[in-house]
């Protein structure tokens, strides 16, 4: 039987706890300049909110777990 390969562009988005479970990065980051001022591109407030990890969708779990080889 032929071992599965990881998507190389899925294990740069994703990655795997401890506990097993699959965390991606929080979307709406790229728009903007961080702590700049305009009312273009955004308040520190929204920056903060949209900063760091979340738990991946039960939807999706599925779909990243079979890319991932896991």
């Amino acid at each position: 039987m032929p071992k599965n390969k990881t998507h190389s562009g899925t294990s740069k988005r994703f990655k795997v706890t401890g506990s097993g479970k699959i965390r991606r990065l929080q979307a709406g980051r790229k728009s903007g300049a961080a702590f700049a001022s305009a009312p273009t591109t955004g308040s520190r407030k929204k920056h903060r909110r949209n900063a760091g990890m979340v738990e991946l969708e039960k939807a999706d779990v599925k779909r990243v777990k079979k890319m991932l080889g896991i």
